[in-house]
């Protein structure tokens, strides 16, 4: 009897051992399945010789540091963009510029222009207003002459100079309410002086 207990020892410590470690093996491939630890990477040949296939590995997620490279990319391409439109923008802004500078040119010629203009027509009328002070003066002294001192002065003057202070003379005597003399003054005259002198007041009236 007890060689019989001696001899069975052997063989059951073979098979608790072989039972465990299906056991432990059987496991680790439950919880492998479960997805809370990987062994069949480790297991491999073992499972193959079994008949199972280890499963394909996942495509490893994407690095952090190359999602950050390819955000980084994307916001350099949009800056691009925003860059362009801006230079675009900028050479409208220089030619709309460029354009405004132009019409301030043109506007500050064309103010000088008038400017000069006023200025030659101040002149000119200083000149008329001068000329009609001087022919009021000089009406006034023919005036003041006996009528054929004032004709011998007058003939010896130009025809157009003469035309002027008969004028003048009729303007002021208009003015103040009197008889003009220029008529009497042409009286006076040697006819044919007289008669190119009228014919010359009728063709360019004042």
């Amino acid at each position: 009897m007890a060689r019989y207990n001696t001899v069975g020892v052997g063989p059951r410590i073979i098979v608790l051992i072989l039972t465990l470690v299906v056991l432990i093996f059987s496991g680790l491939i439950f919880l492998d399945y479960l997805g809370l630890i990987d062994v069949k990477d480790t297991f491999s040949p073992v499972l193959r010789l079994v008949g199972i296939k280890p499963r394909s590995p996942l495509e490893a997620p994407a690095a952090p540091d190359l999602l950050d490279q390819q955000r980084i990319e994307q916001q350099w391409q949009a800056l691009e963009l925003q860059l362009e439109e801006l230079e675009i923008r900028k050479g409208e802004l220089d030619m709309r510029e460029a354009e405004l500078t132009q019409m301030m040119e043109t506007v500050r010629e064309n103010e000088g222009a008038l400017v000069e203009r006023e200025k030659s027509f101040n002149a000119r009328l200083k000149q008329y207003d001068n000329r009609n002070e001087n022919l009021r003066a000089v009406s006034q002294q023919f005036v003041n002459m006996p009528p054929e001192e004032a004709v011998v002065r007058l003939v010896e003057m130009d025809d157009q100079d003469i035309i002027d202070i008969l004028r003048m003379t009729d303007t002021v005597a208009a003015e103040q309410g009197e008889n003009s003399v220029a008529s009497f003054w042409l009286q006076l005259m040697p006819p044919s002086r007289s008669a190119r002198i009228q014919e010359k007041m009728i063709d360019k009236p004042s």
